[in-house]
């Protein structure tokens, strides 16, 4: 289990995890969507309960499992429709900022 946790801790990019797990993947669906792969990839892990498996060529098929779900969702969808971080979730991916607030936010200029 140390084994498999400790090559887990030195994968860092989308790229690496896709690699390890032996998932193929389209590069500009990653370009698009990596930091998205990589969170809904932990979600689905936590909604698994797979931190608490033990036998870790098990470990590796269900985390596999989750890996390739978590990519499949950005191959038909967009970061702004799947939803996974909160800027999304609140505002539906847009900022709504008001006039006033951006006029209060200029400097004042001198009337000549």
């Amino acid at each position: 289990m140390e084994n498999f946790l400790q090559q887990l801790k030195a994968l860092s990019t989308a790229e690496d995890f896709l690699q390890f797990f032996g998932v193929s993947f389209n590069q500009k669906v990653v370009d698009v969507s990596r930091l998205h792969i990589l969170k809904r990839f932990y979600q689905y892990i936590r909604q698994q309960n797979l931190m608490a498996q033990t036998d870790e060529p098990r470990l590796y098929t269900l985390y596999r499992e989750q890996l390739v779900r978590a990519y499949s969702d950005f191959v038909t969808s967009t970061p702004a429709q799947e939803k996974v971080f909160k800027v999304f979730q609140d505002t539906l991916g847009r900022q709504h900022v008001s006039l006033d607030s951006l006029r209060a936010s200029l400097p004042q200029r001198a009337v000549a």
